[in-house]
């Protein structure tokens, strides 16, 4: 009931067209429950031969259904409008949510879960908003007008017709008891589902380069298979409350015919009157299987409901203090103190005891092995995770005490697998500033060395990109993430092995171009190759999740040690694996 209560909370800003919309529904139902009453009494002057009293109520009736025929348009218009208010209010609600979210929160997520809760999810509390309760009370108004009627035309007859109602409502609150979780199960094989499909042909690169086709087909039959399953479980429960739902008040009809048929037989009651009775009693049997569909679609939309406020209710563990201040003036000094980050589920730290001091426009080389907390490292920096210890200063300023944008703004990164949207080349780039002119984008291509292939698209710079940028190779890709990174500006650039998927003569060009770009900017270069850690004024060497040596080149190649062995053997992966496995074997792992 509480998440019940909260989903008619979207209501309440419309609550004058809620209210409308009601008021249009009830006048049409009294329109439609005129009808029986008039049309019982025209055949009564059909029996009497009253031409003009025939005439008359076949005038009423006619004015009536216009009335109804007006009435239901005006209010399937007004419902129309507050049902897509309120899909783009969750929409929106639910999308500016997923934004203010922690990167954490990503990490553990599959996306077509939070597709499915976006989209699947959203529908159903949207149809039960804009409709479903309308047609609750549409229902319920009925129901009441026409037991009326039928008191008013015959008190004893109402009351053996009414007689099956008590049992229809018990059985309808039964059939939601029991639907509900059977409907929540749906919901959530439904969202495996679609993330079992995202996952596909965002992968499909993958399956189909190791013709694993039919081993995709078949996991994806599992999961529609597993929505089968607990749809049925649903079908079935519906497959029994629905018909008894609108058996019960057949009951009714039958001992109405059989007692208001006896009594037309004996003159106690006129034809028209056992015809209106007749009508009204139909009237019920609608309504009342209504009653019945929409409480499934009200259990439906509880269920979605419940998934959504799962994300709504969430609050971001990443705080923001308020009227917090601008990033401050500088040139990009960085400063770690004690920091140590434990990413959540994991079981040990990412970094841990890690001091490090890098002043303005310095380029520093973060070298390591896989796991050492280099990405780790450099995305405490535009703070896209917390520190669990310690502090992040850029320009004197913790990044934790002013304005993420600020601060991101001022930071730009280009990672070993950089996303592309599908939009144009000119609007990928200019990504970070909408407003940069095509001289600007062009120029920042160049510097890119990208401008070259870019000027050989079938559009230039209009050209689109496919999804995820799969419609370019891997060095053209990196080469725009580049260029888009340029074109920020930024104090503090990172560069999260940017040159891995280029060949050796485009990398020597990016290097030339990064170069003129790094003079006087605080660069991190997470590095891999030798070539790359030369581009350096620093070399930082990460271990463990700690540091274990700093210097330059120079310094750490007379020092000796890890770094050395690196340089000698020009291949800084493979030294790391080496270590980790004689420390294990040392350990009798």
């Amino acid at each position: 009931m509480l998440t019940f209560r909260r989903l008619l909370g979207f209501l309440d800003p419309y609550r004058a067209a809620v209210a409308w919309s009601f008021g249009l529904a009830a006048a049409a139902m009294v329109a439609t429950v005129a009808i029986p009453w008039l049309s019982g009494e025209a055949i009564d002057a059909i029996r009497r031969h009253d031409r003009g009293r025939l005439e008359l109520f076949a005038l009423l009736i006619a004015g009536a259904g216009v009335l109804r025929l007006g009435l239901s348009v005006g209010r399937r218009l007004v419902a129309g409008r507050v049902s897509l208010n309120v899909e783009f209010d969750l929409r929106t609600r639910i999308y500016g949510q997923l934004q203010r979210l922690e990167l954490g929160f990503f990490d553990r997520q599959q996306t077509g879960q939070l597709m499915s809760r976006t989209t699947v999810d959203l529908q159903s509390v949207r149809f039960f908003l804009g409709y479903g309760l309308i047609f609750i009370g549409q229902s319920l108004f009925t129901i009441v007008l026409a037991a009326v009627a039928m008191l008013f035309l015959r008190p004893e007859l109402a009351a053996l017709a009414l007689a099956p109602v008590p049992f229809v409502v018990l059985l309808a609150f039964r059939y939601g008891h029991r639907s509900r979780p059977a409907m929540q199960e749906v919901q959530q094989r439904i969202a495996e589902l679609t993330a079992e499909a995202e996952e596909n042909v965002s992968g499909v690169r993958v399956v189909k380069a190791f013709a694993r086709e039919d081993r995709q087909h078949a996991r994806f039959r599992h999961s529609a298979g597993r929505v089968f399953e607990q749809s049925m479980v649903t079908t079935r429960l519906q497959a029994f409350y629905t018909p008894a739902l609108a058996f019960l008040p057949n009951l009714g009809l039958a001992a109405i015919l059989f007692v208001g048929g006896r009594e037309v037989i004996h003159g106690s009651l006129s034809v028209g009157q056992f015809t209106a009775f007749y009508v009204y009693l139909l009237m019920l049997i609608s309504p009342m299987r209504t009653l019945g569909y929409m409480l499934g679609a009200a259990q439906r939309a509880t269920a979605s409901g419940a998934r959504m406020f799962q994300i709504l209710d969430r609050a971001p563990a990443m705080t923001v203090p308020e009227d917090a201040p601008p990033l401050p003036e500088g040139r990009g000094r960085v400063e770690l103190r004690g920091v140590a980050l434990t990413f959540e589920g994991a079981n040990r730290p990412a970094l841990h005891d890690l001091d490090l001091v890098v002043e303005a426009g310095t380029t520093v080389a973060l070298v390591g092995g896989t796991g050492a907390g280099k990405t780790a490292l450099v995305s405490l920096l535009p703070r896209l995770y917390d520190v669990t210890a310690g502090a992040v200063l850029i320009d004197g300023a913790d990044v934790r005490g002013v304005d993420p944008a600020s601060l991101r703004h001022e930071i730009a990164t280009v990672t070993d697998d950089p996303f592309l949207f599908s939009a144009t080349v000119h609007d990928n780039v200019a990504y970070a500033r909408p407003d940069a002119s095509r001289e600007d984008v062009a120029l920042a291509a160049e510097r890119a060395r990208a401008a070259g292939f870019v000027e050989e698209l079938p559009d230039g710079y209009d050209t689109m990109i496919g999804e995820r940028g799969l419609t370019l190779s891997g060095g053209q890709r990196q080469r725009i993430a580049i260029a888009r990174a340029l074109l920020a500006n930024p104090r503090i650039l990172v560069l999260d092995d940017a040159t891995s998927s280029v060949d050796a003569s485009t990398e020597q060009e990016i290097k030339l171009a990064l170069q003129e770009v790094m003079a006087g900017r605080t660069t991190f270069v997470i590095a891999h190759r030798l070539s790359t850690i030369a581009l350096a004024d620093e070399i930082v060497v990460l271990e463990h999740g700690t540091i274990a040596a700093t210097g330059t080149h120079e310094e750490l190649l007379e020092h000796g040690g890890l770094y050395r062995e690196i340089v000698e053997k020009g291949m800084p992966e493979q030294v790391f694996l080496n270590r980790d496995l004689e420390q294990r074997k040392v350990a009798g792992l």
